[in-house]
């Protein structure tokens, strides 16, 4: 891959996850250039570039991890800096777009919060945006600018088409049905059928789980569990319980943005039955955190690639989310 043009392209990075940016920067033979972050005495924030942006394409990576606001606002600083500042073309790289959940009223006098925050980025200067597998598809036509929702599932597929997947005896299960057509192109890759469950979230930390999934999973040994996140892993626990009580024998937990708040992996990891939990580096997830049986892939050669198409005018249809209907 030629490198990009290092006197043209300006790649920079919020405090939310230096770690991915540097990657991603490595990757595109560009530096991953300063920039300067404090606080005045009011707690007000203060940010400074470290490089002259002006007539430059501006990447700006920042994942919307706690605490949000504060990375939020450090975002929106920064795309305001770039275009203030004269440049040709400002990109918001977000792996982890958080507000993606809140994609609808479902309850009196709240904020479709994730349309809110895809104006806001505009207002600031974004001229577009990529992130990686929003919670609600939807979402994807709150935003005004150019947006490109990339996905990992070929870096999933390719982890267990490595392994060997034995087709008769493994099932792709969604935790509902909103990530049922998700797992069942991930299925798809793998060449196994695919179940969905039937959920209902009583609480922030409680749901429910059943419905035709229970003679969907009948008969196979082995299940992978495919959603697009994991937070309290409440979803995951109480599905991993329903086909262990169904005759599986072996779970492979699978999840692009994995949170893992509280004591999220200190639950998973008491079923022994999960062998494997597989997520990516859209959220950092410090080593001292991670489970022997947890396997980290980085997203950084799919955002990486998918700026190069995007600086090069190629098109980037395959790394969609959506990428598997277009070939």
């Amino acid at each position: 891959m030629p490198a990009l043009d290092k006197n043209d392209v300006r790649f920079f990075s919020g405090q939310s996850h230096p770690e991915l940016a540097a990657e991603i920067a490595t990757y595109l033979s560009v530096p991953l250039e300063p920039a300067a972050f404090s606080r005045f005495s009011n707690d007000n924030l203060y940010i400074q570039l470290g490089a002259s942006v002006r007539g430059r394409a501006v990447y700006i990576l920042q994942s919307f991890i706690p605490p949000v606001s504060d990375h939020l606002i450090e975002l929106l600083m920064m795309l305001d800096i770039a275009r203030g500042a004269g440049a040709r073309e400002v990109h918001a790289i977000i792996p982890y777009f958080s507000y993606a959940r809140s994609d609808k009223k479902d309850a009196p006098r709240i904020s479709i919060t994730a349309r809110l925050i895809a104006d806001l980025l505009q207002t600031a200067g974004a001229t577009h945006v990529m992130t990686m597998t929003l919670h609600s598809p939807q979402v994807h036509g709150f935003f005004s600018v150019p947006t490109d929702p990339l996905t990992a599932r070929p870096l999933f597929a390719r982890h267990f088409l490595d392994q060997g997947v034995d087709i008769f005896d493994t099932i792709v299960v969604a935790p509902d049905m909103g990530r049922a057509k998700a797992a069942a192109r991930f299925a798809a890759r793998l060449g196994v059928n695919v179940a969905a469950a039937d959920k209902r979230r009583l609480s922030d930390h409680e749901v429910w789980i059943g419905g035709s999934v229970v003679k969907q999973v009948q008969g196979y040994r082995r299940a992978l569990i495919y959603d697009d996140e994991i937070s309290t892993g409440s979803s995951v626990v109480s599905l991993c319980n329903l086909l262990i009580d169904n005759g599986v024998e072996e779970i492979a937990v699978i999840c692009t943005h994995g949170l893992f708040t509280n004591n999220a992996l200190e639950r998973l990891a008491a079923i022994p039955q999960i062998t494997e939990i597989v997520t990516t580096n859209t959220v950092p997830i410090p080593m001292e955190k991670r489970r022997p049986c947890m396997k980290v892939i980085s997203i950084a050669p799919v955002f990486g690639e998918a700026i190069w198409r995007n600086y090069t005018r190629q098109s980037i249809a395959d790394l969609y989310t959506f990428g598997d209907e277009n070939k």
